[in-house]
């Protein structure tokens, strides 16, 4: 339900924040420059190029302005001495991964019961990744389209090692991408897919991505995360939060999502397998919100008839102006206001231009 969905994707936002932070820095914090206001100044001149393309730019340079802001931000980094690109002719300029370059594979008991517990929290993630794609771009994503997603995730994973990568996993960074750039079609995605694979063929390609100012990326990454973190809010907004205890499932759902971000060594005295599933925001607050809403919201047997202060919390309210226009004696019928003597207050209202009109009552729309 939204509400569940609202917050993974508000936490999945959330928790990149400290990543584009470090971006911001520098990305080495044992780097003399790390915080330099060198480094955050050409993080916010990004930011800013951003924006201005976002708002000035044509629909075609809007929805690049990630990509040309990133551009923008390097060239005037290196204009301004703070990146190199000497090492790019470095090197062969096609190469094919060698396979198992690292050795062929070994299998432990150990090793493979921690790897479960990673794909596990793997799959939360990448679940709320796809969650959060089908809320951005309004289509509804069923558990079919769920687990093909997630079968997707894994046939990769099983190729992935034998080139020298990595377990695969969506990047929640591709869910802003797609929110801000507007751009939906599964063509242009699958397009980029086989871009990517001749990149990969392409060592030159990795040699100069890596020359790229930590600090663009991190310039752009805070509009590409905080737009996760607002699609989230947007999720949260269609939730229902009269007389139940929605509010508080949210709160306790986030709160204990951000306790890995705010205190990341709080699990460290846990056991290891603990440690490995809590350590993610992410998967804490899915664990959280999965489970307060069953208890809560399906498991109503025991649920007390006295809704908690979280559940009166949400009420209809009245401006002070709108009251202090009330005279003793002023009472509502049938939707109407009289005074004390029984005579009908006329309602006003403001129209389109800012000027006052009576408001049409329920009677007279009937």
């Amino acid at each position: 339900p939204p509400l569940v969905t609202g917050i993974v994707i508000t936490t999945i936002g959330l928790t990149l924040m400290p990543v584009a932070a470090r971006w911001v820095m520098g990305g080495n914090s044992a780097s003399p420059e790390f915080g330099s206001v060198a480094n955050i100044g050409l993080a916010g001149l990004t930011f800013a190029i951003v924006l201005l393309l976002s708002k000035l730019g044509s629909a075609t340079i809007s929805r690049l302005s990630i990509l040309l802001a990133m551009v923008i931000g390097t060239l005037i980094a290196w204009a301004l001495g703070m990146t190199d690109f000497s090492k790019v002719a470095e090197g062969p300029m096609f190469a094919f991964p060698t396979p198992f370059h690292f050795g062929m594979p070994t299998f432990h008991i150990a090793a493979i019961l921690s790897m479960c517990i990673v794909i596990m929290v793997t799959l939360v993630e990448t679940s709320a990744d796809i969650l959060a794609v089908g809320e951005i771009i309004d289509t509804k994503v069923d558990s079919k389209r769920l687990g093909n997603g997630l079968r997707a995730d894994m046939a990769s994973s099983i190729l992935a090692p034998i080139f020298g990568s990595f377990t695969q996993s969506a990047f929640a960074q591709n869910v802003g991408l797609v929110a801000v750039t507007g751009v939906k079609s599964r063509y242009v995605v699958a397009t980029g897919g086989v871009i990517l694979v001749v990149l990969g063929l392409l060592p030159v390609m990795g040699r100069v991505i890596a020359a790229v100012p930590t600090p663009v990326l991190g310039g752009a990454g805070i509009v590409l995360f905080g737009t996760v973190a607002a699609s989230g809010i947007r999720t949260l907004s269609k939730v229902n939060y009269k007389n139940n205890v929605n509010l508080i499932i949210v709160a306790a759902s986030l709160g204990f999502g951000m306790i890995p971000i705010a205190a990341p060594t709080f699990y460290h005295q846990f056991p290891s397998w603990f440690e490995t599933i809590f350590h993610s925001g992410i998967s804490s607050s899915a664990i959280m919100a999965i489970l307060l809403n069953l208890i809560f919201n399906h498991f109503t047997t025991g649920n007390s008839d006295q809704q908690s202060v979280f559940a009166a919390a949400y009420e209809r309210t009245i401006q002070y102006s709108d009251i202090s226009e009330l005279r003793d004696g002023d009472y509502f019928k049938d939707g109407k206001l009289f005074d004390a003597d029984g005579n009908e207050v006329p309602v006003m209202e403001l129209d389109e231009h800012g000027n006052a009109a009576p408001k049409r009552t329920p009677v007279a729309e009937h």
